[in-house]
C-alpha cells in the first residue's frame, strides 16, 4: 500500500455511521470521491441518506460493504468504533485504509494496532459538532475551519496520512498530528470536562427558574443536551484523564467557595481577574 498513491477523486469511500458526524462528513465529501458508501443500523437514517442522495449506496450491515473499498471511516460512538474495528477483518478482505472519528483515541488506536497487515489504520478526531445529533442535523460545512486531529500509529503509512490530509483539505478543516495519549489528556480538559460541567449545572438548577433562563445559562449548559449514548463511551474510555480534570475543577471551585464564605472580596476579585485573563489566552478573545 505504501507504493500506491491515494487520490481522493478516484477513491471508493465507506462511512460506517451516518449520524451528525458521519452524515456531515458524507455531505462534505459528496462529489469529491468516486463512490461514497454509507452504513448505519438505523433504517430511517439510511432512507434519508438515499432519498437526499447524501451517499451513493447504503446498507445497515457493514458486512455487505464492497470488499474493494479504498478507505473505511468509522463514525460512531467510541465503543461501537472499537467493536467495528474487531469486525473489519471479516467484513473487508481487500487492503484498505481505516480511519475513525472517535472522541478518544488511546483505546481505538490500540484496537487498530491489532488489525491484520492488509489494513492501514490512522486515528482521527475532528474538533467540531453540536449537541443535536443524527443525520437530520448534519451540515455540509460542519468541519469547515475546525481542527482535525490525527493520531497515526507506528504502522501507519504515508499513503494513509496523505488520504487523511486530502479528506481534511476537502472538508476545509485544519490538520494537526499528535500522540493518542496526549490527545486524550488534552480533550479531557477541553471537551469531556465541559460536558460534565454543563451536566452538573443543569442538574443543580431548579425547574421553577425555567421562565428566567437567559443566554448565559443556555450557552453554559448547552452540552448537557448531548445524548448520553454518545458520551458514556467517551467518559469510560478516558476515565483517568477526566478524573484528573475534575479534581482540578473541584480545587478551583473550592477556592471560589472559600473566598465567598469568608467574604474575602479581594481574593475573589483576584480569582475572577485571573480566570478572565486565562479565558482570553485560551480562546484568543
Amino acid at each position: 500500500m505504501e507504493d500506491d498513491k491515494f487520490t481522493l477523486a478516484t477513491s471508493k469511500i465507506a462511512i460506517i455511521g451516518l449520524g451528525l458526524m458521519g452524515g456531515s462528513l458524507a455531505l462534505g465529501l459528496k462529489g469529491k470521491c468516486a463512490v461514497l458508501y454509507g452504513c448505519d443500523p438505523h433504517l430511517p437514517t439510511l432512507e434519508l441518506a438515499l432519498s437526499q442522495q447524501i451517499v451513493d449506496y447504503a446498507d445497515s450491515d457493514p458486512a455487505k460493504l464492497p470488499s474493494d473499498v479504498d478507505l473505511v471511516i468509522l463514525a460512531a460512538p467510541v465503543p461501537s468504533i472499537i467493536a467495528l474495528i474487531h469486525q473489519l477483518p471479516i467484513t473487508i478482505s481487500h487492503p484498505c485504509i481505516v480511519m475513525d472519528l472517535g472522541s478518544t483515541k488511546k483505546l481505538i488506536v490500540e484496537a487498530m494496532s491489532r488489525l491484520p497487515e492488509r489494513f492501514d489504520p490512522i486515528g482521527g478526531h475532528p474538533i467540531c459538532g453540536k449537541e443535536k445529533l443524527s443525520l437530520a442535523n448534519a451540515e455540509r460545512t460542519l468541519y469547515y475551519a475546525a481542527p482535525f486531529l490525527l493520531t497515526p500509529l507506528e504502522r501507519t503509512s504515508s499513503r494513509a496520512i496523505s488520504a487523511a490530509n486530502q479528506i481534511i483539505e476537502a472538508l476545509g478543516a485544519k490538520a494537526k498530528t499528535l500522540d493518542a495519549a496526549e490527545h486524550d489528556r488534552i480533550l479531557a480538559s477541553t471537551s469531556h470536562l465541559p460536558f460534565l460541567i454543563s451536566s452538573a449545572l443543569a442538574l443543580a438548577t431548579p425547574n421553577d427558574v425555567a421562565p428566567f433562563v437567559g443566554p448565559g445559562f443556555k450557552s453554559t449548559s448547552r452540552l448537557a443536551g448531548t445524548s448520553s449514548s454518545m458520551m458514556l463511551g467517551v467518559l469510560q474510555s478516558n476515565r483517568e484523564n477526566i478524573l484528573n480534570a475534575l479534581h482540578t475543577m473541584q480545587a478551583q471551585l473550592t477556592q471560589i467557595e472559600t473566598a465567598l464564605s469568608t467574604e474575602d472580596i479581594t481574593k475573589l476579585e483576584s480569582i475572577l481577574n485571573e480566570s478572565r485573563s486565562t479565558y482570553q489566552s485560551l480562546t484568543g478573545n
